[in-house]
C-alpha cells in the first residue's frame, strides 16, 4: 500500500514552531501531492480547526503558548475524528500514557526524518484501514 495514495484525499495540518520542521514538511508532503496547512503555534491550529476540517493532524508537544498536548484535548472537542499524531525529543511513559487517554494515535521521536513519518504513517493509515473493516 502507498500511504500517499491515501494521504492526497486527506486534509493535513501541521502544528511545530520550528519554521525548518513545517518548510520541510510542507516539500515533503506536497512533493508527494498532499495537502498540507502548517502553522507555528497551538493558538492558531485552534482557530484553524473551528474554521477547517482535517484528517490528519501532526502536532509538536513543545510549544510557545499552549502545549502540543493541550491542542489534542482542544482538538478533541472539535473534531474527534482526526487522526493524531504528537511529535516529541520528550517521550516518558507518562508523556504516552497521558497522550493515549485523549486519543493520541501515534508518536515519532525527534530527531526524525522523512522515512520515519511515512513508516509512522503507514503503520497509523493500516491500523485504522484495519478498524474500519472489523466495523464493516
Amino acid at each position: 500500500m502507498n500511504v500517499f495514495s491515501t494521504l492526497k484525499n486527506m486534509n493535513i495540518l501541521l502544528i511545530d514552531d520550528d519554521e525548518w520542521i513545517r518548510d520541510s514538511m510542507r516539500v515533503f508532503f506536497e512533493t508527494e501531492g498532499c495537502r498540507l496547512t502548517s502553522v507555528e503555534t497551538a493558538e492558531e491550529a485552534l482557530e484553524m480547526v473551528h474554521r477547517q476540517d482535517f484528517d490528519l493532524v501532526i502536532c509538536d508537544y513543545k510549544l510557545p503558548g499552549l502545549s502540543g498536548l493541550t491542542f489534542l484535548k482542544e482538538l478533541r472537542q472539535v473534531q474527534a475524528q482526526a487522526l493524531t499524531i504528537l511529535i516529541t525529543a520528550y517521550k516518558t511513559d507518562e508523556l504516552v500514557s497521558e497522550a493515549k487517554k485523549i486519543g493520541v494515535h501515534a508518536f515519532i521521536a525527534k530527531p526524525f526524518n522523512s522515512e520515519t513519518i511515512e513508516a509512522s504513517l503507514s503503520h497509523l493509515i493500516a491500523r485504522q484501514n484495519r478498524a474500519i473493516s472489523n466495523m464493516i
